[in-house]
């Protein structure tokens, strides 16, 4: 029980510290020493010289659950054309030097896959082919594919169903009323307020409720409704920790990793181990736990980029991909909304860009973590990164990414 609590601490100032950079001294004040001097250990996590070295080793230090490789791994071809990535790119009218900004959002990986083949791959900061990396909210468009199986397995039956039909105990939530489409779209109504950087946001608060050993669901039952849900799109990480929660309701006594593992991991023949943290009831963080390596992040932009087929193998089903990438409501859409939160648009936890370049779509994690697919160009971008300016007002880093990936396809 002690090792449990440990781990709920400890994933608690992980996110506590994702939000802000100060302790405050009256929560610190009350910890013994031995967890006061876990709170300095935390507090470093994205200090610029550890950064990287934290996101690289994260699922060393907090537990987590394993994801063996496949038995039979398929390898992904390569081919040396002399590719090299551009000099400069333009974002927000401004030319900006490629070299330049990789380093000042201190880059770990890139991958770029392209008709088939692996074209550039590049790793830094200690990083290699080897090495797993924290995926973020990666890990969102991984947890979406899986509804998606479970959808064409019938363990879900319908995106339209109540979250409520496989999760009552969220009865008298936030989350009551609203259905599993409306999570997947971010769009469940819910308050939430997700600004990294604020100490008083919610998701500051929902690291302290772990820290307090609250599960996810007595967290769930503070938030209140702000919308009427499928009205307004706006990013509540605790959307998918839902859906995480209505799947592992679905299937029964897998667990999320489990699940991965056998539908996705073996059937893609993954090359590396993957890891998922869990908190101390076994649940994965959901919302943002996956540990991957930059090849095995690439084979899931491939999954997308070929309409769910992998192989000779239909691992998702063609709809399920044509509704993850598509916004379907006038609140999804990209550019000026009103009815949105979000400059992005939005499918089933997948990302648009403002201008869309050749169908193309994209998943994204905080601290600049990406998975680009552009089928126009028969094209995957794999991007890791340990960005210390990430949370700061004046980083646009997001955008300029796009700007790079699109520049990218285009000289293609």
């Amino acid at each position: 029980m002690k090792k449990n609590y440990k781990l709920l601490l400890l994933l608690a100032l992980f996110f506590v510290w994702a939000c802000t950079s100060e302790t405050q001294p009256e929560q610190s004040s009350q910890l013994s020493p031995e967890l006061q001097a876990r709170v300095a250990f935390v507090s470093t996590l994205f200090d610029p010289d550890k950064i990287v070295d934290n996101f690289l080793n994260l699922d060393q230090r907090i537990a987590v659950r394993d994801i063996a490789a496949a038995s039979e791994p398929v390898m992904l071809e390569r081919e040396d054309r002399g590719f090299s990535l551009p000099e400069t790119f333009v974002s927000r009218d401004s030319v900006m030097n490629t070299r330049d900004f990789l380093d000042v959002t201190q880059s770990t990986g890139m991958l770029v896959y392209h008709k088939g083949k692996i074209i550039y791959e590049a790793y830094e900061r200690g990083m290699s082919d080897t090495t797993t990396h924290i995926s973020w909210s990666l890990a969102k468009s991984v947890v979406s594919a899986l509804i998606g199986i479970a959808m064409d397995e019938g363990l879900i039956t319908s995106e339209e169903e109540l979250v409520t039909q496989y999760v009552p105990s969220l009865k008298g939530s936030a989350y009551d009323g609203v259905t599993i489409k409306q999570c997947l779209q971010m769009s469940s109504g819910v308050k939430f307020d997700e600004t990294y950087g604020d100490p008083n946001s919610d998701i500051t608060r929902f690291s302290k409720s772990l820290a307090l050993n609250q599960s996810f669901a007595d967290f769930i039952m503070t938030l209140g409704r702000e919308r009427e849900p499928g009205t307004y799109n706006h990013y509540v990480s605790m959307d998918t920790q839902v859906l995480g929660m209505v799947l592992k309701a679905a299937i029964g006594e897998r667990t999320l990793s489990g699940y991965l593992k056998e539908k996705i991991w073996d059937p893609m023949g993954m090359e590396y181990p993957a890891r998922w943290i869990v908190d101390n009831t076994g649940m994965e963080m959901a919302l943002g736990g996956l540990n991957i390596t930059l090849r095995d992040y690439t084979r899931l932009g491939i999954l997308f980029l070929n309409k769910g087929q992998y192989g000779d193998r239909q691992i998702l089903s063609e709809e399920w991909v044509a509704k993850s990438i598509t916004p379907d409501a006038p609140h999804l859409l990209p550019g000026e909304n009103p009815a949105s939160s979000n400059p992005f648009g939005y499918g089933y936890q997948w990302w648009i860009p403002v201008q869309q370049s050749g169908g193309d779509f994209f998943a994204a994690g905080i601290y600049n973590q990406y998975i680009y697919v552009n089928p126009e160009k028969d094209l995957v971008i794999a991007k890791t990164s340990a960005n210390p300016n990430f949370t700061s007002k004046s980083d646009h880093s997001k955008i300029n990414y796009i700007d790079l990936f699109q520049t990218i396809a285009r000289g293609l």
